[in-house]
C-alpha cells in the first residue's frame, strides 16, 4: 500500500484529496517549507519556429510559447525574479522559490548566453533551484553539464507523444529517439526530468496515449505534466479546426485517461500538472479546459470512486 509520509494511506482519503504525488508535496518534502515556481521569460526562440527546423512550430503552439505570462515583459531576469517575489499574493505563503524558464526553448542559445541567463535567476538567496523548459533536440553535453552545475536542477522536456507518426503529424520536428537520448543523458548527469505529454492528439486512440504513458513509466521519469489538446487562437491547429473541426476529448474522457495514467506511473514520479492554465483568453476549444480546478476535482473524485491511487498498476520492467 502506497502511503503519504504521515502514514495515511490513499484508500482512506476523501473524494477531494490527492491520491497522487504532487510536485508541490515533493517540494515541501524536500525543502520543509512552501516552494513557489517563478515563471521567467528569457526571450529565447525555438528552432521549430525560426526556420532552423520549421517556421510553423508545433500545430498547437501559439505566439506566447507554452502559455508564458511573462513573454511580453522583456524585463531582465533579475527584474523578473524581484518583481515576481514582491508581487506574490500573501495567501501563497511561499518562503523559497524555483526559477522556471518556461516560454519556448530555454536551451536554444550559445552556452555563454545560457550561463549568464541562468546565473541571473539566482540573484535572490531564496531561489533554491532552477527548472528549464526546452526541447530534446536543443540539448548537448555542454549544456547538460551547465544545467547540472546549478543547485536542484530540473529539465522540463516536451515529448507530447512517444509515437513518431503523431510527432510528424503535429510538426514536432524530432522523433522519439531524440527525446530518449536527451532524457538518458540528462539523468546520467544527475538532472531531474519532467516530461510533458498531450492527450487527444490527432488520430491517437486511448491505447496510443496509454502506451506513451507506459513508456515513461518504464523510464521511471522524475515528473510528468499531462495536458489536454486545446485549440488556441493564432495557431496552425486553429486554422485546421476552422476548416474541419477534429474530435477533441470531452472532460470525462480526459479525466478518465489521466486517472489511468496516474495508476501506472511509479509512486515516486511527481505529478506536476493534470490540467491546463492561462488558456481562457485565447482558447477556442474545448471550452471545459477553461476551468482547471473543476477538472482537477473531477480527477480526484474518479480516483476516490475507483478506490485507486498512483502506482497501483505500476509494473517495473
Amino acid at each position: 500500500m502506497m502511503k503519504f509520509k504521515n502514514n495515511q494511506d490513499f484508500t482512506k482519503l476523501g473524494p477531494n484529496t490527492k491520491r497522487y504525488y504532487t510536485f508541490s508535496n515533493y517540494l515541501k518534502d524536500k525543502f520543509g517549507k512552501k516552494v513557489y515556481k517563478l515563471t521567467l521569460d528569457a526571450g529565447f526562440s525555438c528552432p521549430n519556429r525560426d526556420g532552423t527546423i520549421s517556421s510553423g512550430g508545433c500545430i498547437f503552439c501559439d505566439d506566447s510559447g507554452s502559455f508564458s505570462m511573462a513573454h511580453s515583459s522583456r524585463l531582465s531576469i533579475k527584474e523578473q525574479v524581484k518583481t515576481a517575489i514582491e508581487n506574490l499574493p500573501k495567501r501563497f505563503k511561499a518562503e523559497v522559490f524555483l526559477a522556471y524558464f518556461q516560454a519556448f526553448s530555454n536551451t536554444y542559445a550559445p552556452l555563454d548566453v545560457l550561463q549568464k541567463t541562468y546565473d541571473e535567476a539566482f540573484c535572490d538567496d531564496r531561489v533554491v533551484g532552477i527548472s528549464i523548459g526546452t526541447r530534446p533536440d536543443c540539448l548537448d553535453d555542454e549544456k547538460l553539464d551547465l544545467i547540472s552545475s546549478y543547485k536542484n536542477p530540473w529539465l522540463e522536456l516536451g515529448l507530447q507523444s512517444a509515437h513518431n507518426k503523431t510527432l510528424k503529424l503535429i510538426n514536432r520536428g524530432h522523433d522519439y529517439k531524440t527525446f530518449e537520448k536527451a532524457y538518458l543523458e540528462a539523468k546520467k548527469k544527475g538532472i531531474k526530468v519532467c516530461v510533458h505529454i498531450i492527450l487527444g492528439l490527432p488520430e491517437e486512440t486511448p491505447q496510443d496515449m496509454l502506451k506513451t504513458a507506459r513508456i515513461l513509466s518504464n523510464l521511471e521519469v522524475d515528473g510528468i505534466k499531462i495536458h489536454a489538446l486545446t485549440v488556441l487562437e493564432n495557431t496552425p491547429l486553429a486554422r485546421l479546426y476552422a476548416k474541419n473541426p477534429l474530435p477533441l476529448l470531452s472532460e470525462d474522457e480526459y479525466c478518465s485517461l489521466v486517472c489511468d495514467i496516474i495508476e501506472i506511473m511509479p509512486p515516486h514520479t511527481t505529478i506536476h500538472r493534470v490540467g491546463g492554465s492561462g488558456l481562457s483568453a485565447s482558447l477556442i476549444a474545448p471550452l471545459w479546459a477553461r476551468n482547471k480546478f473543476e477538472t482537477m476535482n473531477k480527477i480526484d473524485r474518479i480516483l476516490w470512486e475507483r478506490n485507486t491511487y498512483q502506482g497501483i498498476k505500476y509494473c517495473p520492467v
